[in-house]
């Protein structure tokens, strides 16, 4: 037993006091899954809706504005912080397990549950530092407008909220649910947000008279309103600082791309060795690790903007800082922060074409960050979630199913020329589409986009091999 075990042994005490929902220990029909899942989503869209109690104020800038719709997240409510504290627990422990500094053997039992506590105590622990963090920095007035009292009840209601997010998506993990919790707030955010930027019926006024926010709303009110109807039309199209029908447009592109790549696959055919004729397979997907590198490269955009903003507020002279990254208020985004230097400033996607044209360094630093950094997690996500051609191996084996034309000596070696390949290639191709999305102007972000479609079709995915189970159908 090595060093890194004995890391990962110091969860054990904490496991006894930590909430938890014990695994399903029969099998959950469908129906029933379905339920749950209805619930937890129901669960978190009253968070959602449920202002803090005691806040004085929350006007100013918003450290989360830009990764708001990312990490389901809704500001001065109980769930302000979202899926931050889970995920980022996520990518703490992926990188302490991925470069060997925790030695975990997804294999024994104790070790994966010694890692859930761990993710779970350091998720819980992130939330009670953000939430701390979040008061003490005036987000919701002074702490002296607040008083000890409201301060203390505001940071408690927030640590809650965060054990809630995790219990929930434990519950439907474990196999009372569909997908997981994450996903599931991520995509109902996101589609929230997609609907609202192209039906809403709010009016603004930004110096041309009273406009409609909604896309689709203004496009109908301007044909009917303005005589020239050409000009009408340009202005629905390419109107400036609001949705407009070409970032509408290129939302549902982005869309049909995603779901084009999905169905990319290779197919390897496997058969049981005991019962003879039974026949399977096994697909290894573009996409073979979903949309995790993207949730994982958000919330460490996520966490550095929230770091980069407290630190420029305070130290806005100090050179490392600045390098780190520089912030002004920008009248078009509500009088939010956005950067405008610094690290933050280069992995923040160019706002126009215009500004790409301007400034085609950041365009290329943007481009190269998110490639990168989708790649790097697509490929360390494999070896740590028990997904890698050693682990496919392994699972293949202990359920007596082999490769037609293939020792079962060679199975690991054969997933090995496609599995390290899809995970790589794929984080590359998931990188590619979001800057893709994101320099078309599509709403919601290009991560936002690829997020909820890639959900959307799991969850498709899921339901079709729910039902096909439920039948009675030989699935794999």
């Amino acid at each position: 037993m090595g060093g890194g075990f004995r890391v990962l042994h110091l969860v054990r005490p904490f496991l006894s006091f930590l909430p938890e929902v014990q695994t399903a220990d029969r099998k959950v029909p469908f129906r029933e899954k379905v339920i749950y899942t209805v619930i937890s989503l129901f669960i978190f869209l009253v968070c959602s809706q449920l202002p803090l109690y005691g806040i004085h104020s929350t006007t100013g800038a918003d450290p989360f504005y830009w990764m708001r719709v990312i990490l389901a997240s809704n500001r001065g409510t109980v769930m302000e912080l979202g899926i931050t504290p889970i995920v980022t627990s996520g990518l703490v422990m992926q990188l302490l397990a991925g470069s060997k500094i925790i030695e975990v053997d997804n294999n024994v039992r104790e070790d994966r549950a010694l890692l859930n506590g761990a993710q779970k105590l350091l998720g819980i622990l992130i939330a009670v530092g953000e939430a701390v963090a979040y008061v003490l920095s005036g987000m919701y007035g002074s702490v002296s407008q607040l008083g000890v009292g409201n301060a203390i009840l505001i940071i408690i209601q927030l640590c809650f909220a965060g054990i809630i997010v995790i219990c929930l998506d434990e519950l439907l993990q474990k196999g009372y649910g569909l997908g997981s919790g994450i996903s599931l707030f991520i995509a109902t955010n996101i589609c929230e947000n997609i609907i609202w930027k192209a039906f809403s019926p709010t009016t603004i006024n930004s110096g041309r008279g009273a406009e409609f926010e909604g896309a689709v709303i203004a496009l109908f009110h301007l044909l009917i309103t303005r005589t020239d109807k050409v000009r009408a039309l340009r202005e629905a199209f390419y109107r400036q600082n609001l949705p407009n029908v070409t970032n509408l447009l290129a939302t549902v592109l982005i869309f049909l791309i995603v779901i084009y790549f999905q169905g990319f696959r290779v197919v390897l055919p496997v058969r049981s060795k005991n019962a003879r004729g039974q026949q399977g397979s096994y697909p290894i997907k573009l996409f073979y690790t979903s949309n995790m590198p993207i949730i994982l490269q958000s919330a460490l955009v996520s966490n550095l903007y929230f770091i980069s903003q407290l630190l420029y507020r305070r130290y806005s002279n100090n050179f490392l800082v600045n390098l780190l990254g520089k912030w002004k208020e920008s009248e078009y985004s509500g009088g939010q922060s956005v950067p405008v230097g610094g690290i933050a400033y280069y992995i923040t996607a160019p706002s126009s074409l215009a500004d790409m044209a301007a400034n085609p360094f950041h365009a290329l630093f943007y481009l190269v960050f998110m490639l990168s950094a989708c790649a790097l997690f697509s490929k360390t996500w494999i070896e740590v979630s028990g997904s890698s051609a050693k682990d496919v191996a392994k699972q293949l084996k202990e359920q007596q199913m082999v490769m037609p034309g293939h020792r079962e000596s060679n199975l690991q070696k054969e997933l090995n020329r496609y599995i390290p390949t899809a995970a790589a290639f794929g984080g590359i191709c998931i990188g590619a589409l979001t800057v893709l999305a994101d320099f078309m102007g599509a709403i919601g972000s290009g991560t936002g986009i690829l997020l909820a479609v890639t959900i959307i079709y799991q969850y498709f995915e899921t339901f079709e091999k729910e039902r096909a189970s439920e039948l009675g159908f030989f699935g794999f």
